[in-house]
């Protein structure tokens, strides 16, 4: 494509270049991303009528009930040489239904229903799409656009079962308001009450997206379209969306569109008998580091297999947003491999960026935040990429936040290399602050990485053992309890005021409260108000902090926030009274001890 063609006007490119204009010099960058935006916008509604209309292929692809209970099955499979349908509903007979070859690699199967008028492919039923290639392989896979897949217990393969209950749950119409991310990472077996108690106000479900391979905790997604079948049916997570909704909670999808699993017979891969199909192919096509394949975004039909997929989950299951995994892998060719991101801006544009995949996340981002106002979408990436949260108008990539992901990890380097007395000040709040100016972050002191992928949480690192010993009320308090006890709060308020927007916690690895807890009673007038969480969460709102004090000696750290003021003192010894600090607005501030 000529240059002239990638030559078009930004809509706000000027407001960005004024926020950093270190971005001057790559203008030209900007410009032909959002040519390639645009480009893919114009065909979108040349071809399909619009992005609306395409990202409600799930209601074409797949299986779908006609109003007179005749069935339409629809597959795009383009290296096949021909497709079959069987299950339950056939006696699992190999060539009795099959489907009829249409233009640009699609095929279609029509069943009309009984005599009695019911669907002849039953609820709960099960099927298979056997494809025939043209190297004479007869292939048994499930659908792509599959609503449910389940396992019996002796069985390594995923069943597809026909998902269309008599009596399908009834999502209501009630939407939270949209409010500053307070994040909870959680696994659906959490109860509810355990997000509203602390007073969360949204919360994050991990490992939806079904999964043959448990350990994978998700991350290898096999069945884009069906909710994993270990923590229950489609119509119960529905449930779960309605009732977070109805208590006022935002509910987020950890959604995978970076790459999928490598399984054939219950995955993506290989679903035409091809190496390609939904992926690139050859060594493109293979992640080397998590043994699994790799998109094609330029692909016509992978955009609608993608972009179809995020409207599913916000149509079908009403949730309000999505956060995104492996960004960075989707965002280089290199895919972070042997990367290190020292911050250059030279490393964010080139050749080496795969800019498909790049307008793929515009685009995901643009119809998201254009069909549903209140979306919200955050980005897990470790580069760094500039623009990645500035609105697509201005050439950014449109995410509203990025997980401040070097803040965990400084924790844990701190706590696994440096004595108290050696930790840095300066070190601590520059890792703190060290975010896009104009760009939000969800701040986070562990999550699930710590947590569950071969590390420990913060509280192991500073307890260990003597958490299962020394942490009663009824024996004396030991060093290691009473040092664990304070600094784990003092880490979790120091990254909540001071690392972010927003701010994430995983199941239940809790920060301390910083007022006491009091049940009604007589002595209270049976008042409430001290019988839940009474952290103020203003500050996420607020403009990022001042830090007016970073004393490596004193070990001290003093910042303002939204007229707060911070105080910490990490020196293993020292105490100090009357410190002196610098304050801003003047008045009076009353301490909370």
């Amino acid at each position: 494509m000529a240059e002239s063609e990638y030559s078009v006007s930004v809509p706000r490119l000027s407001s960005l270049l004024q926020m950093d204009p270190y971005l001057k010099t790559f203008e030209k960058d900007f410009q032909r991303r959002y040519g390639l935006f645009e480009k893919q916008l114009t065909l979108l509604e040349e071809a399909e009528g619009g992005f609306d209309q395409f990202t409600r292929s799930y209601k074409s692809y797949g299986v779908q009930r006609m109003p007179d209970n005749s069935l339409v099955f629809k597959e795009w499979a383009p290296a096949a040489e021909a497709l079959f349908l069987t299950g339950d509903f056939n006696g699992w007979d190999n060539f009795s239904h099959r489907y009829s070859k249409k233009d640009f690699g699609k095929w279609e199967l029509h069943i009309h229903p009984k005599e009695d008028k019911t669907p002849a492919v039953a609820h709960n039923s099960k099927l298979k799409v056997v494809v025939h290639t043209r190297a004479g392989e007869r292939l048994y896979r499930i659908s792509p656009w599959a609503k449910y897949v389940t396992r019996h217990e002796k069985s390594v393969i995923y069943d597809w079962v026909h998902w269309d209950p008599p009596q399908p749950y009834i999502v209501s119409d009630y939407f939270p308001p949209r409010i500053l991310i307070f994040g909870k990472d959680l696994l659906i077996s959490a109860a509810l009450f355990t997000v509203i108690h602390p007073g969360y106000n949204c919360i994050q479900l991990m490992a939806i997206m079904e999964h043959a391979y448990y350990a994978s905790f998700g991350y290898q997604v096999t069945s884009f379209f069906a909710a994993s079948s270990r923590y229950g049916t489609p119509e119960e997570l529905k449930e779960l969306i309605d009732v977070a909704h109805s208590l006022g909670i935002i509910v987020l999808l950890d959604v995978v569109h970076s790459h999928a699993s490598k399984n054939t017979e219950d995955g993506l891969n290989s679903f035409d008998g091809s190496d390609s199909c939904f992926f690139h192919s050859g060594p493109c096509g293979e992640h080397s580091l998590w043994d699994s394949r790799l998109f094609n975004y330029s692909g016509w039909e992978v955009l609608r297999f993608l972009l179809s997929n995020l409207r599913w989950w916000m149509e079908e299951y009403r949730f309000d947003g999505f956060r995104f995994d492996g960004v960075t892998s989707m965002l280089y060719h290199h895919h972070g491999i042997g990367s290190g991101f020292s911050g250059d801006y030279t490393e964010y544009f080139g050749l080496h960026v795969d800019e498909d995949s790049l307008v793929y996340l515009m685009l995901a981002n643009h119809i998201l935040h254009t069909l549903y106002q209140d979306c919200i979408t955050i980005a897990e990436d470790v580069s760094g990429m500039p623009t990645l949260c500035r609105p697509v108008q201005e050439g950014g990539l449109g995410f509203d936040y990025r997980l401040a992901m070097a803040i965990p990890d400084k924790w844990i380097q701190i706590l696994k290399e440096f004595k108290d007395e050696d930790w840095n000040m300066g070190n601590i709040v520059y890792t703190m602050t060290n975010r896009r100016y104009g760009e939000k972050c969800i701040a986070y002191a562990e999550s699930h990485d710590q947590a569950l992928v071969g590390d420990k949480t913060l509280a192991f690192w500073l307890m260990d053992k003597d958490m299962y010993t020394n942490m009663s009320a009824l024996i004396p308090m030991n060093s290691v309890i009473d040092r664990g006890i304070q600094l784990h709060k003092m880490i979790r308020l120091l990254t909540h005021g001071l690392g972010g927007e927003g701010y994430l916690n995983f199941m239940g690895n809790e920060f301390g409260h910083p007022e006491w807890l009091d049940f009604p009673r007589v002595g209270n007038n049976e008042s409430y108000h001290y019988a839940r969480r009474q952290f103020n969460l203003g500050w996420l709102a607020a403009p990022p902090a001042y830090i007016s004090a970073k004393h490596e000696g004193d070990k001290v750290i003093v910042f303002e926030r939204a007229n707060v003021i911070f105080i910490f003192n990490f020196h293993p010894t020292n105490s100090y009274s009357n410190y002196r600090v610098a304050l801003g607005p003047p008045g009076k501030y009353p301490s909370p001890l």
